[in-house]
């Protein structure tokens, strides 16, 4: 049976340009198709974007022991539960009448394309003419066919809960609207932002600088800690523990001390760049603050479709990783590593018991296969190998790669170490950025994305593992100008900026801690 070809979206786009709209077409009308289905139909995007995080079922419903969605982050399962989840959402897509050849495409994160312009248009454009009807874009946003509630919050002007009729937004609106406080804020702010066009524009150009950011010193553009950096680097990830998750990886580059990055790290940039945060540049920054997107926190990102063409993008990468490793029919965990317990970073979800060992036998729930005439739960082992397990592979793309400034002879070897920052505190992702002040100049190193839960606090089984860290590699810089230069962390939250380290009211310490090693 001929393999599926997952294509970029766009070599896609180029093709409808030069007048073969046919693919695109398919894609938009399975698009439209799963998104119009009844909520509690299986195929429906309703149900199938929902697995990630709201509306919460099966024991993440309203147990403190769970974090509340299926999918699994900061551990070891994170590349193989989002495999078998692209393969459940290609799958609906398929079932639309006249749909059945229908291959979801990856977004090319680091293509040229991407670099100098942002995201595809058919992922932002307003409308898209469809069998000689012009049609809201399936691709765009999502409205929610039924309410969401969050019954996980344990504060009460915390929650995130959404409403029958609420429409998924992207950086730079606001989609809080859970409490009549939330609501009044979010007016406010969007009402600054309601010229479509100039919306799209902003978040592109959002989206370029989290990709693309340099350094400038002394007028020499230096590469830094940009996401196209990152995802060249978990490319070089020694094994597949310390490249499937930022948990494992942050242990790795804390004992050992080797400046490795995880997939899972350039993975939270993109869904905080496209949810809802600006990076900090060289130049003024100028912070939209207020901007709170549905890809920027786990709860809702699922629900934007964006989110399903950015993972396979991610997805590819896995798979690339898989060759140069010589890893597409065998995956190791290393046992009892961090980053390998169901409590790891946001807790354990549904079908996962908390504070058991997470092995490449672990059910991937609720993604379910027919084995030998009976149902049951995916496992890892039943997705390493995409083309013979699965029946996909990925067609031409971008494969990024370290610029060639680095030259590790003359550049420094040392990285900056932020610890102690208690998520329990912070409502949903944050970012950890660090600078660097060189002769009265100021320089933005790097940021690191937390991709997070809204309530922390509310999981049980997560609090003793709230603590998060943060990473930057220092090789873009001169031995000599990181050993005379001073460093300034800041920790911005959707509340405001961490900055100091200030004292932490309610923790009897710091904020954060940080250390130049």
């Amino acid at each position: 049976m001929a393999l599926r070809i997952r294509r970029s979206l766009e070599a896609i786009q180029d093709e409808y340009a030069a007048g073969n709209t046919k693919t695109l077409d398919a894609l938009m009308r399975a698009w439209k198709g799963i998104k119009d289905l009844p909520p509690d139909d299986p195929n429906s995007f309703f149900m199938i974007g929902g697995f990630h995080g709201e509306p919460f079922r099966g024991a993440g419903w309203g147990s403190s022991a769970y974090w509340g969605g299926y999918c699994n982050h900061g551990n070891v399962l994170f590349p193989t539960w989002h495999r078998a989840y692209l393969m459940r959402i290609e799958d609906a897509l398929r079932s639309i009448p006249g749909c059945e050849d229908v291959t979801l495409p990856f977004w090319d994160e680091t293509s040229e394309a991407s670099l100098a312009a942002g995201i595809p248009w058919a992922l932002t454009n307003e409308a898209y003419k469809l069998d000689g009807k012009t049609i809201p874009n399936p691709l765009k946003s999502f409205v929610f066919p039924r309410n969401i509630f969050d019954r996980l919050s344990s504060i009460p002007d915390a929650d995130y809960s959404k409403p029958k009729g609420y429409e998924t937004v992207r950086y730079p609106l606001s989609g809080l609207v859970g409490t009549d406080a939330d609501k009044a804020a979010t007016a406010a702010h969007n009402a600054q932002y309601t010229d479509k066009a100039r919306n799209a524009d902003l978040l592109n150009a959002n989206v370029v600088n989290w990709l693309t950011s340099t350094i400038i010193i002394d007028g020499k553009p230096l590469p830094g800690n940009s996401v196209l950096t990152k995802y060249a680097r978990c490319l070089d990830a020694p094994n597949y523990t310390v490249f499937s998750n930022t948990t494992s990886q942050t242990e790795w580059r804390d004992v050992k001390g080797e400046q490795v990055v995880s997939l899972e790290s350039p993975h939270n940039s993109i869904h905080l760049a496209v949810g809802g945060f600006d990076l900090p540049n060289n130049q003024v920054f100028s912070p939209i603050s207020g901007a709170n997107g549905d890809m920027g926190e786990n709860d809702t990102a699922g629900l934007d479709p964006i989110f399903f063409f950015h993972h396979c993008f991610v997805d590819r990468m896995f798979w690339l990783w898989q060759q140069k490793h010589m890893a597409t029919d065998h995956l190791e965990i290393i046992p009892q590593y961090p980053g390998t317990n169901s409590v790891d970073s946001q807790g354990p979800a549904p079908g996962i018991t908390p504070n058991s060992w997470l092995t490449l036998e672990s059910p991937l729930d609720p993604f379910r296969l027919t084995d030998a005439g009976k149902e049951r739960p995916y496992t890892s082992l039943d997705c390493i190998n995409i083309e013979k397990q699965m029946g996909y592979t990925y067609g031409e793309g971008s494969i990024p790669s370290l610029p060639a400034a680095f030259d590790g002879a003359q550049m420094s070897t040392r990285e900056i170490k932020v610890g102690g920052i208690n998520r329990a505190r912070i409502p949903g992702s944050f970012l950890v950025s660090a600078f660097l002040t060189v002769n009265g100049e100021r320089h933005h190193v790097g940021t690191e994305a937390i991709l997070s839960r809204w309530h922390v606090d509310g999981c049980a089984n997560c609090q003793a593992h709230v603590e998060a860290k943060a990473f930057m590699s220092l090789h873009s810089f001169a031995a000599s100008t990181v050993q005379n230069a001073q460093f300034e962390i800041e920790v911005r939250t959707r509340d405001g900026f961490l900055k100091g380290p200030p004292a932490a009211p309610a923790s009897g310490g710091k904020a954060f801690t940080f250390e130049v090693r």
